[in-house]
């Protein structure tokens, strides 16, 4: 049953500052996209194709001057993308939970770790301040903090960078949300707290059917946990689909690429493939295919006309070869 429903989402930030509506630049275009109850969507893509835009606009934290200018967001059948500020405060933390990439931006110095735990559980949740401080204890426990009956009341800046990031994931995860947006989660995290991580947001998916969106560089990831992924590409989905059948069919030169760049086990190379050339800016994008100048299978129609998604196996890919 679908929770999230993204339909032709459009993005737009003045290009430069004080500029006109005319003079805005598209920084996504047209994405689409559902995810289920249970489900785990990865979304994956170069630093600047999107990624944590539509994340953001998915949790009503757009940075201004950015806004929505076209398309709709539903969870659970009720739009929310227009809802006002007071209702969209609701929705977080109950509903919708967040992993940001930064830990400092999320946390409040001021605040120990067991309150800013504790206020969010009381707020959403209708627990006791015993019944709430108990649970801190076991979500920190969940995440891998060492120690937690004695770092519950130590404040943020007593955390290593890795431990912060931790405790947002238990922040995020507390109030036990229907919608995870989980924004390179596991970026400051060692090897063996990644793996941990992993198997907590996998865990949640399937006992509790929360629907998952993680944002991430990080193709491994991808596919040891996620069900499907979208590959984006300068603010459009150029790839979606099961993770299986993209991994080891990609349909899109783009897909094809990043797959590429991964090192392999099996076989020695002197050296990694690499895409050539950089994403377009959202306020020169080229005529056609955005990816054409950098794809080593371009030909006209790619220079001329935009693909759209349409199906290709168990896929959908955006590309005239497919």
């Amino acid at each position: 049953m679908t929770l999230l429903s993204v339909r032709d989402l459009v993005i737009e930030i003045p290009s430069r500052p004080g500029l006109t509506r005319r003079a805005m630049a598209r920084f996504i275009d047209g994405v689409s996209f559902d995810i289920d109850k249970g489900e785990i969507l990865g979304v994956v893509g170069e630093s600047g194709a999107g990624k944590s835009l539509t994340g953001a606009a998915i949790t009503g934290l757009l940075p201004p001057p950015g806004r929505i200018t076209g398309g709709t967001v539903e969870l659970d059948g009720q739009r929310i993308d227009g809802l006002p500020p007071s209702m969209l405060r609701r929705l977080r933390g109950r509903r919708i939970g967040m992993i940001f990439q930064d830990p400092l931006t999320t946390l409040d110095p001021l605040f120990t770790i067991g309150q800013q735990l504790v206020e969010t559980m009381r707020t959403h949740l209708p627990l006791s301040d015993t019944a709430a401080r108990a649970r801190a204890r076991d979500w920190l426990d969940r995440v891998g903090i060492p120690g937690a009956d004695r770092r519950i009341d130590a404040y943020p800046h007593e955390f290593s960078g890795g431990q912060r990031q931790r405790v947002v994931i238990a922040l995020a995860l507390c109030a036990e949300p229907d919608l995870l947006i989980a924004d390179e989660p596991t970026t400051a995290l060692d090897v063996s707290v990644q793996a941990h991580i992993i198997a907590l947001l996998h865990e949640l998916a399937r006992e509790r059917g929360t629907a998952v969106m993680l944002i991430t560089h990080d193709m491994g990831v991808i596919a040891e946990i996620a069900d499907r992924v979208a590959v984006m590409y300068a603010g459009r989905i150029a790839e979606i689909g099961r993770v299986d059948s993209v991994i080891r069919h990609p349909s899109h030169p783009y897909t094809d690429g990043l797959i590429g760049t991964i090192p392999s086990v099996a076989h020695r190379l002197d050296r990694l493939r690499q895409i050539d050339g950089t994403m377009p800016r959202p306020d020169a994008m080229p005529a056609g295919c955005a990816f054409h100048p950098r794809c080593p299978k371009g030909f006209d129609r790619c220079r001329q006309d935009r693909p759209l998604l349409r199906p290709v196996g168990d896929s959908l890919a955006a590309c005239w070869l497919a």
